[in-house]
């Protein structure tokens, strides 16, 4: 009887602690939700909303003027439409960058791994997950060094620009790519062998068995490799404030170098935070649409 009763009640003590769990995760992100919740609110706002008791009216004149570059509060034009426009698009080419090299290599390595047995398999598995420990900051002087030998010996000066970008999208996309091959790695490993032995039994190829057969069965994984690493580029900004040149401004640098030049003092702040929501905007949009496909990385994705 006792033990029935436990039973019956486990259940109901379950959903205390969860009720319990969610509340402190609650309070211990509240300050961050009313931090976004704030910069998001004020950028459709006629005024700073420093509060839920400050009325407002709603509004898209902060963004009209962002894009337009009044960012003084006396509407000054400090940046062209295009010279904005230049900034989300160069932040969209290094996002895009990184999440293309970070997808081509981590796919083909991760398969590599899962499927082939050698002597210092273990070991180099190991050694990813100790690359991936590494901060990109403490790695700078290093990549520097790579990135001034290469530049003033073998790229010509009309090509530097170019150049600059792709080395930026390398460098950061090699900091995503060890972690990113152990999460494909997982996906592939619940992969059966058979399935790709059935397809060279009917004479296919082994490129064809790995596009047609294995390829289609990690798409969840692909999917949040790519996002992962797309939100890694759109973020970065160390590596693009000093390997792009200083005309070659994104989101991350220009809200850096407002904040740096002391601009912020003199900005509109309603107009600023229609910037920072933009910045914002794919991460946001990243956790609406992207839980379920985190939770089944999360589970299945990371098998050793």
């Amino acid at each position: 009887m006792a033990g029935g009763e436990s039973e019956l009640q486990s259940p109901l003590v379950t959903g205390y602690k969860a009720v319990i769990l969610v509340g402190v995760l609650f309070l211990v992100s509240l300050p961050l939700i009313l931090a976004y919740t704030t910069l998001i609110v004020t950028s459709f706002a006629d005024t700073i909303v420093s509060n839920p008791w400050v009325k407002f009216h709603w509004t898209l004149d902060n963004w009209v003027a962002f894009f337009r570059g009044e960012l003084s509060t006396t509407h000054a034009r400090i940046y062209s439409t295009r010279q904005i426009l230049e900034m989300i698009v160069n932040t969209i080419i290094v996002a895009a960058g990184v999440s293309a090299v970070v997808i081509a290599g981590s796919t083909t390595s991760a398969y590599a791994y899962s499927r082939m047995k050698y002597r210092w398999r273990s070991g180099s598995l190991k050694l990813l997950l100790l690359l991936h420990a590494f901060p990109g900051v403490a790695l700078i002087v290093g990549v520097y060094t790579i990135y001034y030998y290469t530049l003033v010996k073998y790229v010509p000066l009309q090509n530097r620009t170019v150049y600059a970008f792709v080395f930026v999208i390398l460098a950061r996309a090699s900091l995503e790519i060890p972690m990113s091959i152990w999460i494909l790695k997982g996906f592939f490993d619940r992969v059966p062998w058979e399935l790709e032995w059935s397809v060279l039994v009917d004479g296919g190829s082994r490129w064809t068995a790995f596009r047609h057969a294995v390829l289609p069965l990690v798409k969840p994984g692909l999917a949040a490799v790519a996002i992962f690493s797309f939100l890694a580029g759109w973020e970065d900004l160390i590596y693009v404030m000093i390997f792009l040149p200083p005309n070659e401004k994104t989101l991350a640098t220009f809200i850096e170098g407002q904040l740096a030049s002391g601009s912020l003092e003199t900005s509109y702040l309603p107009i600023m935070a229609a910037a920072g929501t933009l910045y914002l905007l794919p991460t946001i949009l990243f956790f609406i649409f992207t839980q379920r496909l985190l939770i089944e990385t999360m589970s299945g994705g990371l098998k050793g």
